[in-house]
C-alpha cells in the first residue's frame, strides 16, 4: 500500500508543478531551446497556469485546479476502492475539462456559438496548449489509470493499466482526432461557423461524380477515376505477384535470387521515381520514344501523362509487394492436401484449382487490399504522370495548397477517399471472415508440394520474364537519368547533377555542404532517426497489450488501429493540418507533427509483427517471472524485449524507410525550417530539374540499401531447409536436426 501511495504522491507533484513550474502555452521560440525562461514567469506568453489565471484573466482553468485538487483530496481517503473511485473520477472529469476549455476556446475567444450565447463574449482567447497543459493531460490519464489500480484492476498491476490508459489516449489524439477534426471541416466556413453549403456544393460537383464516361460524352469524374486505378492496379499486382510467388516456390526458375532481390527496391525508392523514369523511357523526349520516331517515323505522343501511365508506374511499384505477401501464402499450402487430390485422381490442373488456389485466398486477399490502398493514397506517380487526369490524392492536394485554397474541398475529396478505402478494408474482412485456411498443424508433414501444369508454367514464365526485364531497364533509367546533362536534349555524361545536390568544400578548416540537397537531407535524417525508435516502442509495446493481456474493448481497439492502416497518407495529412493547425494543439511547420505522422502512420506495421513474433512466445514464460515477484515492467525489459530482438530491428528498419520514402502525408506537414527529401524532390520535379532529382533519389536508395544491409547482418535469416521441395522437380535432402544452417 505505501508503493501505491508513493506513486500517487509523485503523480499529484508532477501535477502541481505542471501548472506553476512550466509555461501552460505553447511557445513560439519552442520549449527545448529554453529561450523561454528570458520572460518566465511573468511575460504572458510564457507564464506558468497559476499566473495566466491570475494575471492574464484565463479563469476558465480554475477547473484544473479545482479536479487536481479533488484528486489530492482522495489520496487520504482510508479505504482503498473509495480512493480508487475517487481518485478516477478526477483524473477523468479534469482530462475531460481539459480537452472540452481547449477546445471552446480559441485565439480571439470562443470557438463555439453555443458557448458565447451562454456565457456570453471573452475579452480574450488564449493560444495552444504547451508544455504546462500537456504535461497536466498525461497526469489526469494516470490519475485515471491509477484510481483504477486502487480498485484493482488487472490485478493492480500499474504498468499495465498505465500502458494501456496512455496508448488509448494516443490513438484517440493522433488517429481518431485528426479524422473528427476533417469531418467538421467539411460543414464549417472560414470563421469556423456550421456552414453546410460548401460541403454539398462541393459533394454535388460533377468533377467528382460525373459518369460522363460511360455514354461516351466526356471524363469520369475524379472519384469513379480513382476507384477504376484502383482496382486495375489492385488486380494487375496480385496477379504479377501471385505468378512471381509460383515461380519462385513452384518451378526451378534459375535466377531466384534476382526475383527476391526486385521486391526489395519499391520499399527503398522514393514512390514517384518510377514515374521519371517511365519519363525518360516513354516521354516525348524518351529513348523509346525518340527510337521509335528515328526508326519507324511514329509521331510522339503524350499517351504515357494520363490513366496508362499512372497505372503502369503502380503495378510497377505495387507488384513486388503483391509477392511478399504472397510468397509465404503459397510455400504455406498444405503439401499432403495436394498429394491427397491426385491421390484422388485430380489432375495437376483440377488439384491447383480446387485445392491450393482456394487455400491461398487469405494471402490474394491481403495482396489485393494493399494495392488498392496504396494506388487509392499514391500521390507521387499521379502527380508526374497524371497530366490533367488527377486522381483524388493530387485533387486533394491542390484544393489545399493551390489557388483554390478550399479546405471544405479538400475535405469532401478526402471523405470520399476514405470511404473508398475503408470500404476495401472491411469487405475483405467479411469475406474472410467465418473461413478456415489453416494447413499448418502440429503435425509432420513432410510431402512435396506438385509441379505446376505444364502450360501454366509456360505461361506464367512468358509474363514474368519480360516483366522483370521491363522492372530492370525501369530501375537502371533511375541510375543513368542522374548521370546525363538534359535528357532529350543533351545526353552527355557529367556529374553535374551531383555535385549540385551533394556538394562538399572546406572554408576556415570546417566542412561546408554547400550542395543544395544537404538540408533536407539532414533534416530526413533527423526526423526519420527520431520517429524510428518510438514507432517501434509503440508498436511493440501495443502488441505486448493485445497479445498478452484481456481488457474491456481489446478487439475494438485492435480493430481501430488496423483500420487506421486503411486511411490513406493524404487523407492523414489533410486531417492533421486540419486539426493541429490551431488550438488546443498547434503543431504545424513544426517537426513534432512530422514525428506523430510517423509514428502513427507506421505503427500498425510494428503492431503486427510484434503479435506474429510474440505469438511464438509461451506464455509461461512471463507467468514465471511473474511467480519470481517480477513486476509486469521488469517482465517486458528482462523476457519480452530480448527475446524480439529481431521484431524489433525489423520494426526500426521499417519505420526507417517509410520516414524516408513517405511522400502523401508529408507533402502537406512540410515546412521551410523542415523539409523532407521528397517534399524537396516534388519541387524539383515541378521545376523540370529530373536530373537533380534522380542523383537525390539515387543517393537516398543508397543510404537505404546500406541501413538494410546493417539489418540483415544484425539479425541474419534462419534457414530451416535448403530449398523449397517441389515434386517431379528434385527434392532437397533432409537436414539433420541441429544442424541447420543460420546466415
Amino acid at each position: 500500500m505505501r508503493h501505491g501511495n508513493r506513486r500517487l504522491d509523485i503523480l499529484l507533484a508532477l501535477g502541481a508543478a505542471s501548472f506553476l513550474l512550466l509555461p501552460w502555452y505553447r511557445v513560439d521560440t519552442g520549449f527545448f531551446g529554453l529561450r523561454w525562461l528570458a520572460g518566465f514567469p511573468l511575460a504572458p506568453e510564457t507564464s506558468p497556469g497559476l499566473l495566466q489565471m491570475l494575471l492574464h484573466g484565463r479563469f476558465w482553468l480554475v477547473g484544473v485546479v479545482l479536479f487536481l485538487s479533488l484528486g489530492a483530496a482522495a489520496r487520504f481517503v482510508a479505504d482503498p476502492m473509495r480512493r480508487g473511485a475517487f481518485f478516477a473520477s478526477a483524473g477523468a472529469a479534469g482530462l475531460v475539462y481539459l480537452c472540452l476549455q481547449g477546445l471552446a476556446i480559441g485565439f480571439s475567444g470562443w470557438t463555439w456559438t453555443i458557448s458565447e450565447d451562454l456565457f456570453g463574449m471573452l475579452a480574450d482567447g488564449q493560444p495552444s496548449m504547451g508544455a504546462g497543459a500537456v504535461t497536466m493531460a498525461v497526469v489526469f490519464v494516470l490519475m485515471f489509470a491509477f484510481g483504477l489500480v486502487e480498485r484493482g484492476v488487472m490485478k493492480g498491476d500499474a504498468f499495465i493499466v498505465g500502458l494501456i490508459s496512455m496508448l488509448v489516449s494516443l490513438v484517440a489524439v493522433f488517429v481518431f482526432y485528426p479524422i473528427g477534426s476533417m469531418f467538421t471541416a467539411a460543414v464549417q466556413d472560414f470563421d469556423g461557423s456550421f456552414n453546410p453549403d460548401g460541403f454539398i456544393r462541393n459533394f454535388q460537383d460533377p468533377g467528382i461524380w460525373s459518369l460522363n464516361c460511360v455514354v461516351g460524352a466526356g471524363r469520369c469524374g475524379v472519384a469513379w477515376r480513382t476507384l477504376t486505378l484502383a482496382l486495375m492496379t489492385a488486380s494487375a499486382s496480385t496477379l504479377l505477384g501471385l505468378a512471381f510467388a509460383l515461380i519462385a516456390t513452384r518451378t526451378h526458375f534459375p535466377f531466384k535470387k534476382g526475383l527476391r532481390l526486385l521486391t526489395i527496391l519499391p520499399i527503398i525508392t522514393p514512390p514517384f521515381v518510377i514515374g521519371l523514369a517511365l519519363i525518360l523511357l516513354f516521354g516525348r523526349a524518351g529513348v523509346v520514344t525518340e527510337s521509335l520516331s528515328t526508326l519507324f517515323g511514329i509521331e510522339p505522343g503524350r499517351w504515357l501523362y494520363g490513366p496508362i501511365g499512372i497505372w503502369i508506374a503502380q503495378v510497377l511499384s505495387f507488384t513486388p509487394i503483391s509477392f511478399l505477401v504472397l510468397i509465404g501464402v503459397v510455400e504455406g499450402v498444405s503439401p499432403s492436401m495436394e498429394e491427397a487430390s491426385q491421390t484422388l485422381r485430380a489432375g495437376r490442373w483440377r488439384t491447383f484449382w480446387h485445392v491450393s488456389l482456394p487455400l491461398m485466398k487469405p494471402g490474394l486477399a491481403n495482396a489485393f487490399l494493399i494495392g488498392f490502398i496504396e494506388s487509392m493514397a499514391d500521390f507521387g506517380n499521379p502527380l508526374v504522370l497524371g497530366g490533367s487526369n488527377g486522381v483524388l490524392s493530387t485533387e486533394i492536394f491542390f484544393a489545399v495548397v493551390g489557388s483554390q485554397n478550399d479546405p471544405s474541398r479538400a475535405a469532401v475529396l478526402a471523405l470520399v477517399l476514405l470511404f473508398f478505402t475503408l470500404s476495401a478494408f472491411l469487405a475483405q474482412r467479411l469475406w474472410l471472415s467465418g473461413k478456415n485456411f489453416a494447413t499448418v498443424t502440429g503435425k509432420g508433414d513432410s510431402g512435396a508440394h506438385i509441379a505446376l501444369p505444364r502450360s501454366l508454367s509456360i505461361g506464367l514464365h512468358a509474363v514474368v520474364i519480360p516483366w522483370m526485364i521491363f522492372t530492370v531497364v525501369v530501375y537502371g533509367m533511375i541510375l543513368v537519368g542522374g548521370f546525363v546533362t538534359t535528357w532529350g536534349l543533351d545526353n552527355s555524361l557529367t556529374l553535374a547533377h551531383y555535385v549540385r545536390a551533394f556538394s562538399v568544400s572546406v572554408e576556415n578548416g570546417s566542412i561546408a555542404w554547400t550542395g543544395v540537397a544537404w538540408n533536407s537531407f539532414w533534416t530526413t535524417m533527423e526526423i526519420s532517426l527520431i520517429s524510428a525508435p518510438l514507432t517501434a516502442a509503440v508498436g511493440l509495446l501495443t502488441a505486448y497489450i493485445i497479445n498478452r493481456q484481456k481488457f474491456a474493448g481489446r478487439n475494438l481497439f485492435e480493430f481501430a488501429l488496423m483500420m487506421s492502416f486503411a486511411i490513406p497518407g493524404t487523407v492523414i495529412g489533410v486531417s492533421y493540418i486540419m486539426a493541429f493547425n490551431l488550438p488546443p494543439l498547434e503543431m504545424t511547420g513544426s517537426a513534432l507533427i512530422l514525428v506523430a505522422c510517423f509514428v502513427f502512420r507506421n505503427m500498425p506495421v510494428g503492431v503486427r509483427g510484434g503479435i506474429a513474433a510474440m505469438s511464438q512466445l509461451d506464455k509461461s514464460l512471463d507467468e514465471a517471472s511473474l511467480t519470481l515477484r517480477a513486476d509486469s515492467f521488469r517482465t517486458v525489459r528482462k523476457i519480452i524485449l530480448p527475446l524480439l530482438r529481431p521484431a524489433i530491428v525489423a520494426a526500426l528498419v521499417y519505420s526507417f524507410v517509410r520516414a524516408i520514402t513517405s511522400i502523401s502525408a508529408v507533402i502537406f506537414l512540410v515546412s521551410a525550417e523542415y523539409n523532407m527529401a521528397t517534399s524537396y524532390i516534388v519541387g524539383l520535379v515541378e521545376n523540370g530539374e529530373y536530373g537533380v532529382a534522380i542523383a537525390y533519389s539515387s543517393m537516398l536508395i543508397i543510404v537505404m540499401i546500406t541501413v538494410i544491409g546493417a539489418f540483415q547482418l544484425l539479425v541474419g535469416e534462419r534457414k530451416l531447409r535448403r530449398q523449397n521441395r517441389v515434386a517431379g522437380l528434385g527434392s532437397a535432402r533432409p537436414v539433420p536436426l541441429g544442424q541447420e544452417k543460420t546466415a
